[in-house]
């Protein structure tokens, strides 16, 4: 999920600079979460912001990085004030990239800045999309983040797909909602375990992210051979992770799946290179890195038909298909996917050959940094507020 560098293979379809740094970089000030360099807690936002923090000089402009502690999008008055000072210390004019975990919960302190800075808002997932959220709460966070994008000259998601969800919910103008959606690091294909029985879930543990019904439809079939590594965070949604632990105990399946906590780097590397199956059941999902980031591998995917999942599974460029998707709140589904995985050779050969296909198609980070950059520079010329 993060800190790889692996070696990159000739990609298709993807932009270059040929390592040339432009002479004059435009500055872009990144306000970004606190902490979205600690890789004990990561997700794949502070994964995506690290890398365009990276790649955006190489397409003009000089990234001055600004983390804001806080617990967001609900910030304590600390993590307000602390927000308001960096905004208010920029100079008129200047271009700023707002991460929207940051910017869409704080209409009070973003949108009265739209009117001396150049604001683009990089959306991640809409708040009020987070799984388990009171109604209240998630009405409330839909309100100000509303507010803050109808402020703003431009705003940046992830997937076409989460594109049209911010257009329609939020009533935007669709000439102001770009896409730069993430890319992949192309790595050695992975070997797998024995082909088939090997399952890795990379995902932060919490409701959204679904795990609940990937332990009930691996209990309904336990006499497959199977074994899973749920690699992800443990500590957003502490009591979530505790009952994940009871229901797993329940079926025991104590020995076959574990929760593995987080992984990057070379670890999360030696992780992805057992997977025969990568898993994840997602409630709501942008994109879904995890599954770019497998299909890297050449590792097939099977998933929850969400959000922006099947965009990121794609298609090989001989049109086959590199997972299979699968309808949320069913565990039958999944379950019955899984016993076609085990019984079904050909369906492991198919699915195999084209996430080998799609692996060789992935765009890589540049193409991502091209377009986000593209966005900066098509701002106003002048600080912009909507009316």
């Amino acid at each position: 999920m993060t800190g790889r560098q692996p070696a990159r293979p000739t990609r298709h379809a993807s932009p270059r600079n040929d390592g040339i740094i432009p002479m004059s970089l435009r500055s872009v000030y990144f306000v970004m979460p606190g902490g979205i360099d600690d890789l004990a807690a990561p997700s794949g936002g502070n994964a995506y912001d690290r890398r365009v923090r990276l790649d955006l000089p190489g397409f003009g402009w000089r990234v001055r990085g600004l983390p804001v502690d806080g617990d967001w999008p609900r910030p304590d008055d600390t993590a307000r004030a602390e927000l308001a000072r960096v905004l208010r210390r920029l100079p008129d004019g200047a271009v700023v990239l707002l991460d929207g975990l940051v910017a869409c919960g704080v209409p009070e302190i973003v949108v009265p800045e739209a009117e001396r800075l150049r604001l683009a808002v990089l959306v991640h997932l809409p708040l009020g999309d987070e799984t388990g959220l009171e109604p209240s709460v998630a009405a409330e966070l839909d309100a100000r983040e509303r507010a803050v994008l109808r402020a703003v000259p431009a705003v940046v998601a992830t997937s076409d797909w989460a594109v049209r969800r911010l257009v329609s919910h939020h009533g935007l103008d669709p000439a102001r909602v770009h896409v730069a959606a993430p890319g992949a690091d192309i790595a050695p294909l992975a070997p797998g375990t024995d082909g088939v029985s090997r399952l890795v879930c990379v995902a932060a543990v919490t409701p959204r992210k679904g795990q609940h019904r990937l332990v009930e439809a691996l209990a309904a079939v336990s006499e497959l051979p199977w074994s899973c590594v749920c690699v992800g965070g443990l500590g957003q949604e502490p009591e979530y992770v505790d009952r994940l632990r009871k229901r797993i105990a329940r079926h025991g399946l104590e020995d076959r799946l574990v929760l593995a906590g987080p992984r990057s780097g070379a670890e999360l590397d030696a992780t992805y290179a057992t997977a025969d199956l990568m898993v994840l059941t997602s409630y709501a999902e942008t994109y879904g890195m995890a599954v770019t980031e497998a299909l890297a591998r050449g590792v097939p995917v099977l998933a929850t038909d969400v959000g922006g999942l099947p965009e990121a599974v794609g298609r090989a460029p001989d049109g086959g298909v590199p997972g299979i998707l699968v309808p949320p709140e069913d565990p039958a589904a999944l379950a019955a996917e899984l016993r076609g995985w085990f019984g079904e050779a050909d369906v492991r050969r198919r699915l195999k050959a084209a996430a080998r296909g799609r692996r060789a198609a992935l765009n890589g980070w540049a193409s991502t940094a091209q377009s986000l950059a593209g966005v900066l520079r098509r701002l106003p010329s002048e600080p912009w507020r909507a009316a």
